[in-house]
């Protein structure tokens, strides 16, 4: 077998724009690189982007080839989406799905010397608005109308945080392949775990007879010779876990097949050895939902990620890999893959292997309606079968779901009627809960399925039960509650929450020209697709903050908002560890700079909420459950609101490692000066993954404009956790200036400050740079934090003081 790259320089043509560009591309890389469009990130230049591809557009290129005695297939990694492929002027096939592998047999068409190969690929808003008006499918509201027909990444159509720009081009590798020998046509490595030893059987199938080698490199180097499709042990085998809890060794399958002793295939499988379940028993709250890795138990913590360009050419390993290293470096354990984007590249897993990221992985089926017809049917399946094969050897992968929200969406309209009432339901069950279980078992056996996300165990049986399956909550955001609603569910697995920011000044400056700068300009509502959204990021503003008098200060209020909605729904739910065993809030990422829920602007910045998960995702931490001032009515005809208060707080001692920890907990009552008015400590024992409570304090009805508590837990001499809590909103406390000021001695940058400062801010408007910490509070006297990366100048620093 030999692979001949048809990667490289191409020329594209149509609408009257001829340019060349690099394959994998796009219509809008082509353009772009030749200087021909504008950023379409840049202002509503996605307007201008969005007729672009109203058109039809070829790609082609010339190659050389030397005809051999042996059949030639042209194999397509990944076409979007609707194309029209010739070789040499004769049609070879068309394509309709961006998601599937094509392998096309050109043998015949091919000559010696000089070839061509030209792809035409079609505008796809003339085509899916074509089929929504033979049968209207519903589906977001936010995306290009009929998108459910065309398998296409959804959210290059739209979404609630995406632009409008359905790209299209050759976005994954082209090649010629000789089929002149034997071909490994599958490798599976399953896995058997007994009582501490681990056996293995590399499941090989050649397309002919030939001779069969299985060898495994060990992560310490060593070589073995295994027998093909039988069951042998692995002596001494290292364990892989997920981070934080251990390390993540990767063991090297190897399959190759020769004949008449000469190579001809290989195919290489890097796996990691673990058993990795999905808990669902019955029990006094309802039913677990939970991972178990060998073994063990443990509390999934991370973040649901989407593409990160809408442009994918420009989507690299390595801007993966710092993504997912933030990740690691935020303690996430775990990442969910949302179903309306499109399935990763190997890359992907294999960073998340080494990484000891678990995948909770959606398949790309997201808030529609799907088509009924055979045709559909038959290109998901191969779909499914293409992704499946592909990544299903990853340690990472712990769960394979059906599709996101399409249960939630539905199970009112469907729950209870016939078959014949909402035909949709029979599609329903028949590819969610027929087709896709069975695939699943099928081509991987021992990765758990579940049907949608979220569901409460299928059948449109209640998916947003908090006691059942996992879960996605709303109320905070969507319906506007405040964020102690959280501590009012005990979800199962909650793996979809989230509040909106603004990015920071230096992102927003990227899209907009000055006049912009304002969050209701028509530019700043553009890079806003939630609606009413802005508004509602001044609505939980007003209930928390004094108001912004600057456009900068704003943008850092909102991320403040962002940071503790989601910290008071983590902090709640990892007190309640064994009644719930995951938080992945919505979202990671972002696809471009925008207003939206990311943690991580586009542009890789930070925002104050992925410094805040780094605390609240602490394997080892301390949270405080405070209870203050609350406003009620005095009746229903009051004219005036009153306020009351009980100030309480019940620290919580987090302990989501594999060993028993020991350590002191030690908090203060203190006055706006920071200054401590009553205190105390005591020693704690907290087991293994499990959760200590401390007794609750009653500071009866102290001053809530004046006092807060701080709080933190000190391991081995070593403060490993730390926190604040005010019992009264930041806009009714009465701040002092803290008067903040730095000094940076090498890696290492000290803040001073003369009163206590909340959620303080370092920044400079001139450069990028990362801190081991960052959002923080601090009592008055000093922090030290490390510079990680960049060299920070024109330090600036601010507070909650400074909202006003």
């Amino acid at each position: 077998m030999k692979a001949i790259s048809l990667c490289g320089e191409w020329r594209m043509t149509g609408n009257g724009y001829d340019c060349t560009g690099t394959v994998p591309g796009s219509l809008y890389s082509f353009l772009l690189n030749a200087g021909l469009m504008d950023d379409p990130f840049y202002r509503d230049n996605e307007l201008k982007a969005f007729e672009l591809a109203n058109h039809d557009y070829a790609f082609f290129r010339t190659f050389t080839y030397v005809q051999k005695d042996a059949p030639v297939f042209l194999c397509c990694d990944g076409l979007d989406t609707l194309t029209d492929i010739t070789v040499n002027g004769t049609h070879v096939a068309q394509t309709d799905n961006m998601h599937r592998s094509y392998r096309f047999d050109v043998t015949a068409l091919l000559k010696n010397g000089e070839n061509e190969i030209r792809i035409l690929f079609h505008a796809v808003d003339p085509y899916i608005k074509k089929l929504d008006k033979q049968e209207y499918l519903p589906g977001s509201a936010d995306t290009m109308k009929g998108f459910p027909y065309l398998r296409k990444a959804h959210c290059m159509m739209g979404w609630d945080w995406g632009p409008r720009l359905p790209d299209m081009g050759i976005w994954r590798d082209i090649y010629l392949l000789e089929a002149d020998s034997a071909e490994i046509t599958d490798f599976r490595i399953e896995q058997r775990h007994d009582a501490g030893r681990v056996f293995v059987t590399p499941h090989v199938c050649v397309s002919q007879d030939a001779d069969v080698t299985v060898t495994v490199t060990t992560p310490d180097g060593k070589q073995l010779y295994l027998a093909a499709n039988e069951e042998s042990e692995i002596k001494d085998p290292a364990l892989w876990w997920p981070n934080t809890l251990g390390e993540q060794p990767l063991y090297n399958f190897v399959a190759t097949i020769s004949e008449n002793g000469v190579t001809v295939d290989r195919v290489e499988k890097r796996i990691g050895l673990r058993t990795l379940k999905l808990i669902r028993e019955k029990d006094v709250y309802g039913e677990s939902f939970y991972h178990e890795v060998n073994g063990v138990a443990f509390f999934a913590m991370g973040a649901d990620y989407i593409p990160e360009d809408n442009i994918l050419s420009r989507i690299t390993k390595e801007r993966s890999k710092k993504l997912l290293l933030n990740c690691k470096e935020a303690n996430f354990n775990a990442i969910r893959v949302w179903g309306g984007g499109y399935y990763p590249d190997d890359w992907f897993f294999d960073l998340c292997d080494e990484i000891g990221l678990v995948v909770f992985l959606d398949l790309m089926f997201a808030c529609a309606k799907y088509p009924s017809d055979r045709e559909f049917r038959k290109n998901i399946q191969e779909e499914i079968k293409d992704n499946l094969r592909r990544f299903r050897h990853h340690a990472c992968i712990a769960l394979i779901c059906g599709n996101n929200e399409l249960e939630l969406c539905y199970y009112k309209s469907l729950y209870g009627k016939s078959i014949e009432e909402c035909p949709f339901k029979q599609t329903y069950y028949e590819i969610f809960e027929g087709l896709f279980p069975t695939l699943v078992k099928e081509l991987c056996p021992d990765i758990p399925y579940v049907s949608s996300s979220p569901t409460s165990g299928g059948h449109f049986l209640d998916p947003e039960n908090d006691d059942y399956g996992d879960s996605h909550y709303w109320d905070v955001w969507h319906k506007d509650k405040p964020f102690i609603e959280y501590r009012k569910h005990y979800f199962r697995y909650l793996s979809e929450f989230g509040f909106q920011s603004f990015p920071c000044e230096k992102t927003v400056n990227a899209f907009t020209k000055e006049e912009d700068r304002n969050i209701f300009s028509r530019v700043m509502e553009q890079h806003q697709r939630n609606g009413t959204a802005n508004g509602k990021i001044l609505s939980y503003l007003s209930a928390t903050f004094l108001y912004p008098q600057e456009f900068g200060t704003l943008l850092y209020a909102s991320q403040l908002l962002q940071a503790e909605a989601i910290r008071c729904g983590v902090e709640h739910l990892r007190r309640n560890r064994g009644r719930c065993m995951g938080t992945l809030y919505w979202q990671l990422n972002d696809i471009w700079p925008v207003a939206s829920w990311a943690s991580i602007d586009y542009y890789g910045r930070w925002k104050a909420l992925h410094y805040v998960a780094k605390r609240f995702f602490e394997p080892v931490m301390i949270s405080c459950e405070e209870t203050g001032e609350t406003m009620t009515r005095k009746s229903v005809n009051a004219e005036h609101s009153v306020y009351d208060y009980a100030t309480k707080a019940k620290l919580c001692v987090h302990n989501d490692t594999l060993r028993d920890i020991t350590g002191t907990v030690r908090w203060a009552l203190r006055d706006a000066e920071g200054s401590i008015l009553k205190s105390d400590e005591t020693q704690v024992f907290v087991c293994a993954m499990s959760v200590t409570y401390l007794d609750e304090l009653d500071f009866c009805k102290t001053d809530v404009q004046t006092t807060y508590i701080s709080y933190e837990l000190e391991i081995d001499a070593e403060v490993v956790s730390s926190g604040t809590a005010l019992f009264t909103t930041p806009k009714h406390f009465a701040f002092r200036d803290p008067c903040p000021r730095c000094e940076i001695d090498g890696d290492r940058l000290t803040v001073y400050a003369d009163a206590y400062a909340k959620y303080v801010e370092i920044d400079s408007p001139d450069c990028d740079f990362r801190l081991s910490d960052n959002y923080f509070d601090m009592n008055a006297g000093q922090k030290t934090v490390k510079i990680l990366d960049g060299n920070p100048e024109n330090i600036r620093i601010r507070s909650v003081y400074d909202i006003r």
